[in-house]
């Protein structure tokens, strides 16, 4: 009878599985060269490639415009890649789900520096030219305009960085999307906590000889002192608590962590992407948005606080739990998509 049971729960496992495969939806990745792409500082790259992946069809009304485009933003050091695994795949873009693949047509863009877009570790190196958020708003809103063929998103959902870049999307092409979400994002510059712990990232490699002005051979040791910071003030307190609830289990998850951070990033690229929020800043502007706003944020994040946040539209923020990691909890679409059916309906 035992056996049965096993037998039975491994059919409807695998069932399921295989359910959730066939609901899965296609992605495709492409690849646009923008030439003589021109950066904040007057800097050029002769060519710059953004690297893009879209899911769904875009739908199109009498005249023509597409209605049913979302634009979604990773957040820093990241890449579209983690919209593709089960914490985004299982709870936003599946039939029925907030934003269902067969409804939207979702376009995930590599930022500059990022993924598989052009980035110092290409081969510039310290010589790539500096970008900051304006810049990667501006590639994008090139990317959907003039590629796609797109005037006209539904939505922009960003995490962490690119929530901030979803605020700088609202103040420089206030008419373009509907809708702004934002998510562990603040429309104000970058300071307190938030802006000593990108100091501490940039210092970390910056002062470490084996950098060598961006010229190493091997990952320079303070990438991994820069790693660790990450690491600590992205994961909840509580979160860790969780994983590693006695000493023993700390420093084994320590000790595996350590042996994979160093092949996690590249030196050069961690400091431009850290160096891109240094001018950041939607305060000044923030009154020429027009889209419907609604941000979302967590009480246990420890770099974007309660304390100091900065009210623009609807403000939600969600209570610590055993569902939430801090800062990294926009990673776990579940715990926040109710409010992406409510935004986007």
């Amino acid at each position: 009878m035992r056996r049965r049971r096993v037998l039975a729960r491994l059919a409807i496992a695998f069932v399921s599985t295989l359910a959730f495969a066939q609901q899965e939806p296609v992605s495709t990745e492409a690849d646009w060269l923008l030439r003589d792409f021109i950066f904040h500082t007057g800097e050029r790259l002769p060519e710059l490639r953004l690297h893009y992946l879209t899911m769904g069809t875009p739908q199109r009304d009498e005249s023509g415009r597409v209605r049913n485009a979302v634009l979604l933003l990773h957040g820093t050091a990241s890449s579209s890649a983690p919209f593709l695994t089960s914490g985004f795949l299982g709870a936003l873009f599946l039939p029925g789900q907030p934003l269902d693949a067969q409804k939207y047509f979702l376009i995930l863009p590599d930022c500059i520096g990022h993924g598989d877009s052009s980035k110092p570790s290409n081969g510039l190196h310290a010589k790539f030219p500096a970008y900051d958020y304006a810049d990667l708003v501006e590639a994008q809103y090139r990317l959907v305009r003039e590629h796609l063929r797109i005037d006209h998103l539904r939505l922009i959902l960003g995490l962490e960085a690119g929530g901030m870049q979803a605020w700088l999307w609202g103040e420089q092409h206030p008419e373009f999307a509907d809708a702004l979400m934002p998510i562990g994002a603040s429309p104000a510059a970058i300071s307190g906590r938030q802006r000593v712990y990108r100091d501490m990232v940039i210092d970390a490699i910056e002062s470490d000889p084996a950098w060598n002005g961006g010229e190493y051979t091997s990952p320079p040791r303070g990438l991994l002192t820069a790693q660790s910071v990450i690491y600590l003030m992205t994961q909840g307190a509580g979160y860790l608590q969780q994983l590693a609830p006695a000493p023993d289990i700390a420093d084994a998850m320590f000790q595996s962590w350590r042996r994979r951070a160093l092949r996690m990033a590249d030196a050069n690229d961690l400091l431009y992407q850290f160096h891109a929020s240094k001018d950041y800043d939607p305060a000044p502007d923030v009154e020429k948005i027009r889209a419907r706003v609604l941000s979302v944020n967590f009480a246990d994040d420890e770099l974007n606080p309660p304390e100091t946040s900065v009210a623009r539209g609807r403000q939600v923020w969600i209570p610590a739990s055993k569902e939430t990691r801090g800062s990294a909890t926009a990673l776990r679409a579940r715990v926040w998509r109710d409010h992406v059916a409510e935004l986007i309906q």
